[in-house]
């Protein structure tokens, strides 16, 4: 809308045009009114001059009777009826319509009285000698004249009712002038611009986003039709950019995708590579697509010396590889220092190759490379290498690059982060296996070795001194040894190819008597009472290996004639190996008594696996009767292997051997 013109409202036009018709309606209502009142006087005025016949008669009638006293009453009331008709009386409302011939006819009216009421009053005694005949006469002359007072006042009313009725006509046709005119402003000011208004909707609901509105005027249709006019215009104008638009957004949303494909690829090899090489090569290659770069190279940092490592590339000549193998921090444009000068963490830079100072390597520049993008790998706070990615052209990152490059190098670093502590892992996983045989041959194979080594250097007395007897006995002791070292290592390699069996730990428990029966030749017997979850397995694995030791001591040491394992499921889970051998103590074994260099160490090594599982080991021995030893396990969750174990029993849940 044009500022500086000015304005007029709806309103205001409408109330233009009918303030000439509102004004003479109230002028000709009130003429009317006035006109009326005018009329009601007159009317009034009539009936009062009637009544002055009615009192001029009757004064006649007291004149020939000679009545003093009524005559006297009557002519103050005459002069009464005069001076009303006179002045008038606003209350009822009563006043004469004056004008020349009634003020005339009244005149006449006064100046008679004055002769009439001189002669009717000056005789004796109030009344004179009047003539009847005369007297007639002048009350029929006097009664004319206030006639003719009458028809003038009646003809001046019938003036003001002829008026009165024109303005009654000329407003009933101001009234159907102003209807036409109100008609007509509506249909110009209201309906012509709302149907204007309309036509151009419904073009544009067809899809003429050209329909304009004609309507120029300054009202309130005015101000809507410029807005419509506005906003179609708007319309029309997005409209024809629509499929621009539309290309870009697509084009976004492109990118977007790309962007979540490549973080996706990345999280996907991420989780999936096993070594580094793996994940560096992987990496290079969809960051290599993902930021459309011409070349990639991911270096690693040894923080030790202070230089950045080639770990992969794509697309670099070997040259550029061969001659940056080992780049020391801050001598190029890329291999930032780990750290800023002003302590900050680096952050990724995009480096203009065509402005390198002369002191930075120039083989980027000879591989025909315009710009570099170096982004930093950390992880937890540390530098662990670097990112470079080579254009051929100059390049500009959006913050929306920049992100994503920053976590694609984060995933790389967790990845790499990932791997190094699986490797460490590994490495303690392998080194407690190392500690777990180093044990078991210390605490078995060492020991009869030992014993072995003793021997020998008796034999070697015994064959010095030529003493047969002694050479005899210790050759016996010799082979009792080997024998037993040999029996050690078949029940270590036994141990050692342990496995959770799939069927439960009844069947390992029946497998384990079957394979002491075969090697000590003595009958063992399996009871098993209640039932309940199966075990977990490396549950299974400890409680294996305690009834095997357990099994051995009764082959090595207590001279048993039977052995029975007993298993209760409910309330908890316990297990007893118990034998009728000769016994090594009376009463319950404390643990923590045994001295180091006992023949016991078996109790202490079962001791510990039972301590490892949560369960507690009890030794009851007495000299003669024989031995039990009692494994107590806690309550046992129901774990997700337990469950599956329990639905299926030919799953095959080995583990891994300790």
């Amino acid at each position: 809308m044009q500022t500086g013109r000015r304005q007029w409202s709806l309103g205001l036009k409408l109330a233009l045009v009918l303030l000439p018709f509102l004004v003479f309606t109230a002028a000709s209502i009130g003429l009317t009114l006035w006109v009326s009142w005018q009329l009601d006087g007159g009317a009034a005025a009539v009936n009062e001059a009637g009544r002055l016949r009615m009192q001029v008669n009757r004064m006649a009638r007291s004149v020939i009777l000679r009545d003093p006293a009524m005559v006297a009453r009557q002519v103050l009331e005459f002069d009464a009826s005069l001076e009303l008709l006179r002045h008038g009386d606003a209350h009822r409302p009563l006043f004469v319509p004056w004008d020349a011939e009634v003020r005339q006819r009244f005149a006449t009216i006064d100046a008679e009285w004055d002769g009439l009421r001189a002669f009717w009053t000056r005789a004796p005694g109030g009344v004179a000698t009047v003539d009847v005949t005369g007297l007639d006469r002048d009350t029929a002359r006097f009664t004319a004249d206030i006639d003719a007072f009458v028809r003038a006042i009646e003809r001046h009313m019938s003036r003001w009712t002829a008026i009165m009725h024109l303005v009654q006509m000329a407003l009933l046709g101001l009234a159907v002038l102003a209807s036409a005119a109100l008609v007509y402003t509506g249909y110009v000011f209201v309906l012509e611009p709302v149907g204007w208004l309309t036509q151009a909707v419904r073009r544009v609901q067809q899809g003429d986003l050209g329909a304009r509105v004609g309507y120029a005027s300054r009202d309130e249709f005015g101000t809507l039709a410029e807005g419509f006019n506005g906003m179609a215009e708007h319309l029309q104008s997005v409209y024809a950019s629509l499929e621009t638009r539309v290309r870009e957004k697509t084009a976004e949303l492109e990118e977007k995708h790309e962007r979540l494909e490549a973080l996706y690829e990345v999280s996907a090899l991420v989780a999936a590579a096993t070594s580094t090489d793996e994940l560096a090569r992987g990496f290079v290659r969809r960051v290599l697509s993902a930021a459309r770069a011409d070349a990639a190279l991911l270096r690693w940092y040894d923080a030790v010396r202070g230089h950045y490592v080639p770990l992969a590339w794509e697309g670099l000549p070997e040259s550029m590889i061969a001659a940056e193998s080992t780049l020391a921090e801050g001598r190029c444009a890329c291999g930032a220092p780990a750290t800023a000068a002003s302590g900050e963490e680096p952050e990724l830079r995009v480096i203009a190759l065509d402005v390198l100072p002369s002191s930075c390597l120039q083989y980027c520049r000879q591989a025909g490379f315009a710009t570099a993008v170096t982004v930093p790998v950390r992880t937890h706070q540390r530098t662990s290498g670097e990112l470079d990615l080579f254009f051929r052209t100059p390049l500009a990152l959006s913050d929306a690059e920049r992100s994503l490059l920053d976590a694609l190098a984060a995933h790389l670093a967790a990845g790499l982060e990932n791997i190094r502590l699986a490797a460490l892992e590994k490495e303690a996983a392998v080194a407690g296996e190392r500690a777990f045989i180093a044990r078991e041959l210390h605490d078995s194979i060492a020991q009869s070795l030992a014993f072995l080594k003793i021997q020998v250097q008796l034999m070697r007395d015994a064959l010095a001194g030529g003493d047969a007897r002694r050479m005899s006995e210790v050759l016996g002791e010799i082979d009792t040894g080997v024998r037993e070292s040999y029996g050690d290592v078949r029940e270590l390699l036994m141990h050692f190819r342990t496995r959770a069996d799939a069927g439960g730990i009844e069947s390992a428990l029946q497998t384990t008597l079957g394979k002491f029966g075969h090697q000590s030749g003595l009958p063992a017997e399996l009871q098993v009472h209640g039932h309940a979850m199966p075990l977990p397995p490396d549950v299974q694995i400890q409680v294996l290996h305690i009834v095997q030791e357990a099994l051995s001591n009764v082959r090595k040491h207590a001279r048993a004639s039977r052995v029975r394992l007993t298993v209760w499921k409910q309330p908890t889970w316990r297990l007893e190996v118990a034998d009728d051998g000769i016994g090594f103590a009376d009463g319950t074994v404390g643990f923590d008594a045994l001295p180091a260099d006992s023949t016991h160490v078996g109790l202490r090594i079962m001791n510990e696996r039972a301590a490892r599982i949560g369960a507690t080991l009890t030794v009851v021995s007495r000299r003669g009767q024989g031995t039990s030893v009692t494994i107590d396990l806690p309550a046992q969750p129901a774990t997700g292997e337990t469950l599956v174990a329990a639905a299926d029993p030919r799953r095959d849940a080995s583990e891994p051997q300790p």
